[in-house]
């Protein structure tokens, strides 16, 4: 089927368009701290593999707003996407770049590329990468209801969000190490420290809530907040005009 057929416009045409708006957004934006023209080649390479893929829909304000973001405020993010770019390209075939839940839906999914930790997906800017086998509706579900919420989440904070996210994971971490000697002697260690540094991150809360997870298995009971901060995505439906990684109203 050719693509006029089925309303889209032809790859390379697409790939040559977005960068060359990528790379004006993220040029002209970026300008104003001296950082235009390393911006603006971001920007359009970003633009070119996003377009070739097809990967923004631009027939939803999401796909023109998560684009307009990762150009501009967020190219920090963005910047750090195509790093997991580069891991997936040397994988080759075996990064696993999965079409059908990255095809105008506004972000690259591989089963494979960058990981750090086996079991886990890892998003970073707009890429999740490690989504595993997705013909697994759980797999889908962790792509499509909490790694989406933390595309979001980089495109929303821009460059705080790695120094949000990491902060609160030190930070979250040491208290954890200290709750333990103090008085959480009757539970592992590891689970204290992983439950305060990553799974108590509010981050991971937001997402664990849409992902209709919270609280998760691993989670230490009785540590932290039991109620989860936002809807999950299977109550508030699909089909919703702010994009994924708006808040809904708190339960």
């Amino acid at each position: 089927m050719t693509a006029a057929a089925t309303g889209r416009p032809p790859p390379a045409l697409e790939a040559v368009a977005t960068a060359a708006a990528g790379g004006a957004f993220a040029g002209a934006s970026w300008s104003l701290i001296g950082l235009g023209w390393p911006a603006a080649a971001i920007g359009a390479a970003n633009g070119a593999i996003s377009g070739a893929r097809g990967t923004y829909g631009w027939r939803s304000l999401t796909g023109s707003l998560g684009f307009a973001l990762d150009s501009t405020w967020a190219l920090p993010m963005t910047t750090a996407a195509l790093a997991a770019h580069a891991v997936a390209a040397c994988q080759g075939g075996r990064s696993g770049y999965i079409s059908r839940l990255s095809a105008r839906a506004n972000r690259h999914v591989y089963s494979r590329g960058l990981r750090m930790r086996r079991g886990f997906a890892i998003t970073v800017g707009n890429v999740v990468n490690g989504a595993g086998d997705v013909t697994s509706a759980r797999r889908e579900r962790l792509v499509t209801d909490h790694e989406d919420v933390h595309i979001w989440q980089a495109r929303w904070f821009g460059p705080l969000y790695p120094v949000l996210y990491v902060g609160w994971t030190v930070v979250g971490g040491a208290v954890g190490a200290g709750m333990w000697l103090l008085r959480r002697r009757g539970e592992r260690f590891a689970d204290v420290v992983e439950t305060c540094g990553y799974y108590l991150n509010p981050f991971e809360w937001w997402a664990y809530s849409r992902d209709d997870r919270w609280p998760p298995p691993r989670k230490v009971a009785a540590l932290g907040w039991s109620r989860p901060i936002v809807r999950p995505l299977s109550e508030v439906g699909r089909r919703r005009p702010a994009p994924p990684g708006i808040p809904a109203t708190p339960r």
